[in-house]
């Protein structure tokens, strides 16, 4: 089978029912991705800098930081206790009705950010948006990994990952787009923007009307019959067809054979049960490791402060900077798509992460090696022919940093989370490595305001020599202990991560419901 015939006989997979899983849960990615393209282009508006005093005489340049950081990351702040509420919805009222009240959180707090008066409303807004927008991370890789066919899981789990720089493409030029049209004397500037976020969650609560909840969801709760008629209807398939029952009979023996070993679990037990078992103490291990070396490789910080990094390779002027970052978004979502529906699948998790790796170190080291060579783009040698091109190469890495994230990491951390823990402690497995994602988000993302200050403790070339050192030893730990999980399914691919990337699948079996 060529390769265009294997691309055809895969998208007939995608079914109306698949479609309207991904725009519902694979497009909830975007809600990230808005808050980090709108707060980075936010944050450096004048508007927003008047209103709420971040470049207040009275601050110093490390309180200045901190301000900016707090703004940021508050709503990453958020997503922590979201991933422990994630948890406890999930396994009680199921993966469609914990959507759904994310969405309500994230209209709640949204309103709240953009009628805010101070500081402390501000805080206050984005918390509870990361209370929402937080359990997306949780519950839509875990929804569509369990919901996908084996031949299009790395495309529909893609979609989270993908999605999320359509929200930053759309945040970066929604903010630049309002600093040409409306004076900086307005607080419409920065408001009109953020009011996207209320839209954006209005379309996923409409769309997750016509979805279904999740077949192993519903084989935890004892329903295998209607598991049956839910996955049929995903699949556009009958319940009889043998295809349906061997899927959801491997769920239901896997489910069983846990359930002989330990009792009925809760939040504590499922803790309990991850730490007390070697085989998902490996799991835990691994993808935690992933999801650090991930996260302090850098891309998200460039995504977080493009302007100002851009600012630092020598881009001039407010609305220069915000169309150099709206671009930025654009180049990312455009190679974050091709990775979701061309590579992942067709070319292996494996393969695409090394790519994806190579790219973001060498346009890393690019820049590092930059900004050793000069520090300082101001006086006269910023006027040198050599600077000057120099300088163009350093932006242009800069956009390579964000291709190289979006082909590699960005989908890859979403899909290894869904794939890496069994049915039974598979939704308290993730809560626990989401958890541990986004204290890294939190703490690159006030670290990195320290870390770029000309007089802080690493300085910018500092701080990319350590992105650099960062992305190279994920490059390395990725190719020793990362397993191929595409064309497995759901039930297997959990057995590599602790057998090794070489381990034989799982025999398929049938029963009768």
């Amino acid at each position: 089978m060529d390769s265009s015939t294997q691309r055809f006989f895969l998208l007939k997979k995608l079914t109306f029912k698949l479609i309207c899983a991904a725009l519902c849960f694979g497009f909830s990615g975007a809600a990230r991705g808005l808050d980090s393209g709108l707060i980075a282009s936010t944050v450096a508006e004048q508007s927003f800098i008047n209103q709420f005093h971040l470049e207040a005489d009275y601050l110093s340049a490390s309180q200045k930081a901190n301000r900016l950081s707090n703004i940021t990351s508050m709503v990453h702040i958020g997503s922590l206790p979201g991933a422990i509420v994630a948890f406890v919805c999930s396994e009680r009222i199921g993966m469609l009705w914990t959507t759904r009240q994310c969405c309500l959180l994230w209209i709640i707090g949204s309103v709240i950010f953009i009628t805010s008066q101070n500081l402390g409303q501000v805080y206050a807004g984005r918390f509870i948006m990361g209370l929402g927008i937080g359990q997306f991370g949780i519950v839509a890789p875990i929804y569509l990994g369990e919901v996908a066919p084996r031949e299009i899981r790395g495309m529909l789990v893609g979609t989270y990952g993908m999605s999320e720089y359509l929200g930053i493409m759309i945040g970066y030029f929604a903010v630049w787009g309002a600093s040409i049209h409306i004076p900086d004397s307005s607080a419409k500037q920065w408001v009109i923007p953020q009011s996207i976020h209320i839209v954006w969650a209005g379309l996923l609560l409409f769309a997750s009307l016509f979805c279904e909840e999740s077949p192993r969801f519903l084989c935890r709760q004892g329903r295998p019959k209607a598991a049956l008629h839910a996955l049929g209807r995903l699949w556009n398939l009958s319940p009889l067809d043998p295809g349906i029952h061997v899927e959801i009979a491997n769920a239901q023996i896997q489910l069983e054979l846990e359930r002989q070993m330990t009792s009925k679990i809760q939040f504590i037990g499922a803790l309990k049960e991850l730490f007390g078992t070697k085989s998902h103490l490996k799991r835990i291990a691994l993808v935690c490791v992933l999801q650090c070396l991930g996260e302090w490789s850098g891309p998200n910080s460039v995504t977080t402060y493009a302007p100002e990094l851009f600012g630092l390779f020598g881009v001039k002027g407010q609305s220069q900077k915000l169309f150099t970052t709206a671009i930025f978004g654009a180049v990312k979502f455009v190679f974050s798509l091709m990775s979701a529906l061309f590579l992942i699948d067709s070319l292996g998790r494996r393969k695409t992460l090394y790519i994806g790796l190579m790219i973001q170190v060498v346009a890393l080291a690019y820049d590092s090696v930059f900004l050793t060579i000069f520090s300082s783009l101001s006086g006269d040698s910023q006027q040198e022919s050599a600077v000057r091109h120099a300088a163009i190469g350093a932006i242009v890495m800069i956009y390579f940093v964000g291709i190289g994230w979006a082909l590699g990491w960005n989908s890859i951390q979403y899909l290894i989370t869904a794939e890496s823990f069994p049915l039974r402690v598979r939704i308290a497995g993730v809560s626990l490595v989401t958890l541990w994602h986004y204290a890294n988000r939190i703490g690159i993302s006030k670290a990195t305001t320290l870390m770029l200050l000309e007089h802080g403790s690493l300085t910018p070339k500092g701080t990319f020599w350590f992105f650099t050192g960062m992305s190279l030893l994920g490059l390395l730990v990725a190719w020793r202990f990362l397993p191929e999980t595409s064309g497995r399914g759901l039930e297997e691919t959990n057995e590599l991560y602790t057998g090794g990337r070489n381990a034989k699948s799982p025999h398929e079996a049938q029963v009768d419901f």
